[in-house]
Parts: C-alpha cells; sequence; structure tokens
C-alpha cells in the first residue's frame, strides 16, 4: 500500500511508464478523446475530480519542465491555473492543442466542466 501521492492504479502505471520528453494531456470533460492514446478516465460527475486537483496531484508526483495550453484560456479561471503553476506556459490554438494531443503517451480525463481546462505537460527528469 502506497503511503501517499497518486493512488489510482492506472494513473500511477502510465506516470511510471513515462520517460523524458514524453506528453501528457490534462483535459476537461470535453476534450475529444485522440484515437489511439491510452485514456485514464477519472471523472465521475461534472466537476469531480477538478482540473486543479489532478495537476497538483500530477505536479507533485512526476517531474515536467514544460506545459501547453490553448490561447483561448489565457482570461480565463482554468489559464490563471496553469499560469500560476509554470512559469512558462507555450500557447497554441485549442485545435492545435488538440491535434498535439494525439502524440501524447496518456491523456488524463477529469470532471472538470471549465472550457479550456486543458494542459499538455513535458516530461522532465529529476536530475
Amino acid at each position: 500500500m502506497k503511503r501517499g501521492g497518486i493512488l489510482n492504479a492506472e494513473l500511477n502505471a502510465a506516470i511510471s511508464a513515462l520517460g523524458h520528453g514524453d506528453l501528457v494531456v490534462v483535459a476537461d470533460c470535453g476534450l475529444p478523446l485522440p484515437p489511439g492514446v491510452p485514456v485514464v478516465d477519472l471523472a465521475v460527475v461534472h466537476g469531480v475530480p477538478p482540473f486543479a486537483v489532478v495537476l497538483d496531484a500530477l505536479l507533485a508526483d512526476a517531474v515536467f519542465e514544460g506545459c501547453t495550453a490553448a490561447t483561448e484560456s489565457e482570461d480565463t479561471t482554468a489559464g490563471d491555473l496553469i499560469r500560476h503553476r509554470f512559469d512558462v506556459v507555450d500557447l497554441v490554438t485549442h485545435d492545435e492543442l488538440k491535434t498535439l494531443s494525439r502524440s501524447a503517451r496518456v491523456l488524463i480525463r477529469t470532471g472538470e466542466a471549465t472550457p479550456y481546462a486543458n494542459v499538455v505537460l513535458r516530461c522532465g527528469v529529476p536530475f
């Protein structure tokens, strides 16, 4: 039994398999799921679990060297959440973000129902 951190077995396995440069998408419940990309679906109902809780759990458990969000998120609650967690946020259009998500190693679907609460994380290394 783990002492703490992410307890979801499927999400734990996906994180353990990541390497430097791999992409991870944390998505709201409305982002289209790209074909061929493994999905860890955490969504229960709208709002549960929230985007911020899942993102914070990932940031505490793994190393990410960068992130990409949609330009449309800039003046939104979701954009504020992302900017407060990263020094630099690369911005692309929402359509480009959906295209980028096709190259992710895993997509984590939250229950978030806030528009543009999506981020693509790029894995780093702890050394």
